[in-house]
């Protein structure tokens, strides 16, 4: 299968046991699931890439929109305005159940102003772009003459092939002793949030 489109990569397909019994209860139970050949992008949407789409669209991404105060009845006023969620660093420990320990909700922040409304994206062309909801992804696949993975089409991807790993890198959450993803580095209600980019 050769890429339609640049920077894509084709990948075979083929059959793989999806989700896990060891973690959330929605990833229950594994089971065999068979993907035919598809493309994916290599790397993810960009802020540039993003741009090109909505300066030639006028498209307004889902977190730059006022929500609806008949959607919301009994809202106050004041909070019905654009923004999304921003993590924020603890500054001590917090509960794992609280996910709102971690992420605030910040008025003005969008794919634009990825900190909020004082901060701006700019010098970030190729960083993935960010506060994207999945209607926002639709469109600009649409636009670029692509279409979304589905779930299982993503795992299969992300396993890279390895079946019956823990993770797309082997067994090891940190092989080696050291973090190579995104996720959490301290312990349950204590400590800090981090995080580790992949490398």
């Amino acid at each position: 299968m050769a890429p339609t489109h640049p920077g894509m990569v084709p990948i075979p397909g083929g059959v793989f046991a999806m989700g896990s019994n060891d973690h959330y209860p929605e990833e229950r139970p594994v089971y065999r699931v068979a993907v035919g050949p598809f493309l994916m992008d290599e790397t993810p949407v960009t802020n540039r890439q993003f741009r090109a789409f909505v300066e030639a669209t006028g498209y307004v991404t889902y977190a730059e929109i006022p929500p609806r105060a008949e959607d919301y009845p009994g809202a106050r006023p004041d909070m019905l305005k654009a923004g999304s969620l921003v993590f924020t660093q603890p500054r001590g420990p917090v509960d794992m159940n609280q996910p709102l320990s971690w992420w605030s909700f910040s008025f003005g922040a969008n794919w634009r102003r990825p900190q909020g409304r004082q901060s701006t994206n700019r010098g970030l062309d190729d960083h993935p772009v960010v506060h994207i909801a999945y209607r926002d992804a639709e469109a600009y696949a649409r636009w670029v003459g692509k279409d979304l993975a589905t779930e299982a089409e993503w795992e299969f991807a992300a396993r890279g092939g390895l079946e019956g790993r823990e993770f797309a890198r082997g067994d090891q959450l940190h092989p080696g002793g050291k973090p190579v993803a995104n996720t959490w580095q301290g312990s349950s209600r204590s400590g800090t949030l981090s995080s580790t980019a992949m490398s």
